[in-house]
């Protein structure tokens, strides 16, 4: 007991000595994030990389792979006083932390790091993390939602491949010719395309026709599901399955996910952000590439951007800053942008080979460049996640045909006006 104790107490003046009182820069901290296996992978890779750079400091990362349990269990951390160190979120599940005033605003701090400047960043996703015209956290990527596909599908059925300027025609002719029955059952073996029927999915279909999420675009609590060229666009969403049947039916998709499917090669073509590509570099039986979302009036996409933020009420905030000013630096970047996760915020690495190089699938990674200027955000209001849960739930019954398409869109404008008038 007495060598256990001496121990602890020897444990206890190292911490302080290495910074445990919490203003030293080498203090251990702890990261945490959202993230698949192979995504924690990434994140792993870039604490790596910053350990050996600077050998003192301390990064433990917690890697949650359910986006529900990670929000709960961070809201929880902050009621509790014990937040981590550093976290990486979404912008569109940050409003509920920002409007609280629980964050420390890294926008002075980033004026004033060495090396780094605002106009570095893509301005989007800079935008999305800006609350009362203070950036609150950085942004470490600028992805956007594109259409996967199956290369080697299209060419062995003669498919034309998707361009960079198809349209919804050419995105439903396609889908049509690649839904095959290859072994003459009468059923479905192979569907032109599999997605989460969800608004962050539906909603580059909306804006591309000209609707919009908001009855008054200077006002981001105008939300509503009820303008025409919304509904019209969400018609064609739906029609994919209700009309085209071009994806898996509600009990195949409840079966297996898209991501799956479109690495068996079960499905042509699936919609998704940056963050599928390291799990689908580990497919070997086909080539595959990513195209833009099919445009109508205009080109559009959602913008996919995580960001780096740092509790206010933090205990190691000084190595929390130097952490996030490496990952979202050049070097921290770069990791990221080799492994595949990320369309890097800073747009040096952007534009170079960590992220363009055209040995790595996709070859057209370019495309989430160009779509830079047609990325448009959902909101960031604090009831978001809540009426983003309503609104998939909506979509979800509307595509799979047990609930009017109108019918879908009252509940889901109803039940927004409840939330947002609490």
């Amino acid at each position: 007991g007495v060598a256990a104790l001496a121990a602890l107490l020897a444990l206890s003046v190292l911490m302080t000595a290495c910074g445990g009182s919490g203003d030293s820069s080498t203090a251990p901290i702890t990261w945490q994030v959202w993230a698949d296996p192979e995504e924690a992978q990434v994140y792993q890779s870039i604490a790596d990389e910053y350990i050996k750079t600077n050998p003192k400091a301390k990064v433990t990362l917690n890697a949650i792979p359910d986006r529900k349990t990670f929000l709960s269990r961070l809201s929880a951390s902050f009621a509790s006083g014990s937040p981590p160190d550093v976290y990486l979120i979404n912008y569109r599940h940050n409003g509920q932390f920002v409007s609280k005033g629980v964050l420390e605003p890294l926008g002075p701090k980033l004026e004033k790091a060495k090396g780094l400047s605002a106009d570095q960043f893509f301005n989007v996703p800079m935008e999305a993390f800006t609350y009362n015209g203070v950036l609150q956290c950085i942004p470490f990527n600028q992805s956007s939602l594109v259409v996967y596909y199956n290369k080697d599908l299209f060419e062995k059925h003669g498919v034309p491949l998707p361009t960079n300027d198809w349209t919804w025609d050419d995105f439903v002719a396609a889908a049509k010719a690649l839904t095959l029955d290859t072994n003459g059952d009468g059923k479905t073996d192979i569907w032109g395309l599999g997605f989460e029927p969800s608004i962050i999915r539906a909603a580059p279909f909306i804006w591309s026709h000209g609707g919009s999420l908001q009855s008054d675009p200077n006002d981001p609590r105008s939300i509503t599901f009820g303008g025409d060229a919304t509904r019209e666009a969400l018609q064609f969403f739906v029609d994919l399955n209700l009309v085209h049947h071009v994806v898996p039916d509600e009990a195949s998709y409840a079966a297996q996910d898209p991501d799956s499917r479109f690495m068996e090669g079960s499905i042509a073509m699936t919609l998704n952000s940056r963050r599928a590509t390291p799990v689908f570099r580990s497919i070997e039986g086909f080539a595959w590439d990513v195209a833009p979302p099919p445009a109508d009036k205009t080109q559009a996409s959602t913008l996919h951007s995580d960001a780096f933020c740092m509790p206010k009420d933090g205990k190691n905030k000084d190595a929390a800053w130097k952490f996030i000013e490496y990952a979202i630096g050049k070097d921290g970047q770069t990791v990221a942008a080799k492994l595949g996760r990320t369309v890097p915020s800073l747009k040096s690495v952007a534009e170079s080979d960590a992220f363009l190089d055209p040995g790595q699938s996709p070859a057209n990674s370019q495309i989430f460049l160009d779509l830079g200027p047609h990325l448009v955000s959902l909101p960031t209001i604090a009831e978001w996640p809540e009426i983003e849960k309503v609104i998939n739930d909506e979509i979800y019954v509307a595509f799979f045909g047990t609930k009017s398409l109108d019918a879908a869109l009252q509940t889901a404008d109803d039940k927004t006006r409840e939330i947002l008038g609490r």
